[in-house]
């Protein structure tokens, strides 16, 4: 099982808001994401994607979106980002999923050696923080430990999923990735940030988790290969 990564699809069925107002790169950007998913991603392998799916209003409108992902190859797993409006309760979220496709909303879920868990996260609190905001980050930061403990009881080899980046660019420690340490994350994905932002992306390791943004436009529309095949541990093993 080989596992990729891609945020922020931001798929428009319905024709409302198409991406390519944000610039001549994002024209076409769901096929250039299709093409690559085909020639890289097989029946088994899985496919996350941390956050901003489809641009609709409500789940029967995102439901186009939803099954034009289901038609590509693989296992995907779905975290909800701040555009996913559509995302309501995680039981009928999940009643109308296509085969294969899989949501994470404070649990997470093992796949053969592979456990994944995460939380959509908040932006990250600074000197000018609003009440409001740093109520909405401590709930998100609460939902985070509720998903990795989930994945504590599961075991395998800890992915984690967030929309927000959970660290700033510096590497400087936050609730977020201290909690990821201390749950012992290998790998955690995120997106959300687009355009000039990604030059604020974290990646690379801290205490022991190794940060990925995979922002489609910054990854230029193509799927990330976490290279966890040497970490895996044996299915045989599995408890």
């Amino acid at each position: 099982m080989r596992i990729f990564a891609i945020a922020d699809l931001h798929l428009d069925s319905e024709g409302t808001k198409p991406m390519d107002v944000f610039g001549a790169h994002w024209e076409g950007h769901f096929e250039k994401i299709s093409r690559d998913w085909l020639e890289k991603v097989g029946p088994e392998d899985l496919v996350l994607i941390p956050g901003d799916i489809s641009w609709a209003m409500e789940l029967s409108q995102a439901q186009k979106d939803l099954e034009k992902i289901g038609r590509l190859p693989g296992q995907k797993v779905l975290l909800r980002g701040n555009h996913d409006y559509w995302w309501s309760g995680i039981g009928r979220l999940r009643s109308v999923l296509p085969a294969g496709m899989y949501a994470v909303q404070n649990d997470a879920l093992r796949f053969g050696p592979v456990t994944v868990c995460g939380s959509r996260g908040w932006t990250l609190p600074d000197g000018q923080t609003s009440p409001e905001d740093q109520k909405i980050f401590d709930r998100e930061v609460g939902r985070l430990r509720l998903s990795l403990e989930a994945a504590d009881r599961l075991g395998g080899l800890k992915i984690a999923m967030m929309h927000y980046p959970p660290l700033p660019v510096d590497g400087a420690e936050t609730p977020m990735s201290a909690l990821l340490s201390a749950h012992h994350a290998a790998w955690t994905v995120y997106g959300h940030l687009h355009g000039a932002a990604g030059k604020t992306a974290f990646n690379g390791e801290k205490d022991g988790v190794r940060y990925l943004c995979v922002a489609c436009d910054q990854v230029r529309f193509r799927l990330q290969e976490l290279p966890v095949a040497d970490s895996l541990p044996p299915v045989a093993d599995e408890t």
